[in-house]
């Protein structure tokens, strides 16, 4: 019996052996042929980095070759400056900054982006005085909360106070060119408050300003305001939630509220790079799509361990429960207020991760609006700009990658699409103001407060 066992089993085993090793050189020959494997990719300490910690963690990376080394930069103009350099091999990055830095707005250098990473993720933040001055001019339903979204209106009287008082009113975004600069921006003029403008000469953006933008460090943000040196900020998480905890301000809008399904960051890289190494720029995007699906896949059943890894030291840093107030689904704006927002960071569905050529061009009209751009440029070159940054083409190669390995499924990918969403109508933006990224001028000149289509800012003014 033993001896007939025996081989029996022997040669069971060969033929498990012979399988495992077809899967194994089937997946080898599958995989790209990487032309750099070791890379050091740049972050700032948001809970947004999250696409590039899952794929570190999950071994995504290692998956398609890569071995990868995440680091934290100090700001967002040292990130963008290692990028440039060569010191980092890419880096989750600001929106704005390829687009500003491939029109040569701060810096001149050509950076793309094959991968958006999220959507929305951001609030504004006031201190406990300013919450109280505002709370006269605020609706309240009910329950006796305030009734959402707040609008910037019921800041006015309170800039205006401190105008009276001799005081000038100060708030923080983290970078010019950030979606947080915009959005700030945005809610501000729609409330009837000017958030000022650039000029060639003058770059502090305060022109004709009421309120006062000036560049903090996201996590210095609670400390800075805390300290009285600003009263106010926009910025990302964990930055708004720890505000609360801390008891020392009130988040009153998230950016969901001021655009619905906003874009925010993208993961950039030279072009030199993609150019140089084009598989392994593919297998960057494989990667962090498969990570952005983990992030929301089964109605975001993952976040709890997400939040577990964005809390280490390494990445995030903040306390769990501070990250998890806004990455599970709710957001908590005054202390004991909390409400279910289960958008608040999106990381896959609504296609979230497709370079979409329209969300270039809002933020090129943004740049326009305030002056960053100082001249009038006509719609096709809001397009050409979107092109020559944003790139759809490189993503949706290494999508149907995944598709034909199986990570993704066919009805995940915009396939079809012209990189133009539809246009965003009037009931998902606070001020009403419908944006079609095809027409970018006819948008600038339906906005109340901003440049229109051929002003220019002056010294004193537009």
């Amino acid at each position: 019996m033993k001896k007939s066992i025996i081989p029996q089993l022997t040669a069971a085993l060969l033929t498990s052996a012979v399988a495992i090793f077809s899967l194994s050189t089937d997946a080898f020959a599958d995989m790209l042929d990487v032309e750099k494997d070791e890379l050091r990719l740049g972050f700032i300490k948001l809970t947004d980095m999250a696409p590039l910690a899952i794929a570190y963690e999950k071994g995504y990376f290692e998956d398609e070759g890569l071995f990868v080394t995440l680091e934290p930069q100090a700001n967002w103009k040292v990130l963008l400056d290692r990028t440039i350099t060569g010191e980092l091999d890419g880096a989750h990055m600001l929106a704005g900054q390829p687009l500003a830095a491939t029109i040569g707005f701060g810096t001149k250098a050509h950076i793309v982006t094959p991968f958006s990473m999220d959507l929305n993720g951001n609030g504004i933040t006031v201190s406990n005085e300013v919450w109280e001055m505002m709370k006269p001019h605020l609706e309240y339903g009910e329950d006796g909360k305030p009734v959402h979204p707040i609008s910037a209106a019921a800041l006015k009287p309170v800039i205006e106070q401190f105008k009276t008082d001799g005081k000038s009113f100060n708030m923080g975004m983290v970078f010019p060119v950030s979606t947080h600069n915009y959005e700030l921006r945005y809610w501000l003029a729609a409330g009837g408050i000017h958030p000022g403008f650039y000029s060639p000469s003058d770059t502090s953006g305060q022109i004709d300003a009421e309120a006062l933008l000036s560049v903090t460090p996201p996590p210095q943000m609670p400390s800075t305001l805390e300290a009285g040196t600003i009263n106010g900020y926009c910025v990302g998480e964990p930055w708004n939630q720890a505000a609360v905890f801390k008891g020392i301000g009130v988040p009153v809008i998230t950016d969901y509220e001021i655009w619905k399904n906003n874009p925010e960051k993208v993961f950039g890289l030279t072009k030199e790079f993609t150019e140089q190494y084009p598989n392994t720029t593919l297998a960057l995007t494989k990667a962090l799509i498969r990570a952005a699906k983990w992030l929301d896949e089964n109605d975001n059943a993952n976040r709890e361990e997400a939040v577990e890894i964005l809390a280490r030291s390494e990445y995030v840093g903040a306390d769990a429960e501070v990250i998890a107030n806004s990455m599970t689904g709710t957001f908590e704006y005054e202390k004991g207020d909390k409400r279910a927002v289960p958008d608040f960071n999106v990381f896959y569905r609504y296609n979230a991760t497709y370079p979409f050529y329209s969300d270039a061009v809002w933020y090129l009209t943004q740049m326009r609006r305030w002056g960053q751009i100082a001249e009038q440029k006509d719609d096709a070159w809001y397009d050409d700009v979107a092109k020559s940054v944003y790139r759809p083409d490189i993503y949706l190669k290494a999508a149907k990658m995944l598709l034909d390995e199986g990570y993704v499924a066919e009805a995940e990918v915009p396939w079809d699409s012209d990189g133009y969403k539809a246009p965003t109508p009037s009931t998902d933006i606070i001020d009403a103001i419908a944006f079609d990224a095809k027409q970018p001028n006819a948008y600038l000149d339906s906005l109340k407060i901003g440049l229109k289509t051929d002003q220019l800012v002056e010294e004193n003014g537009s």
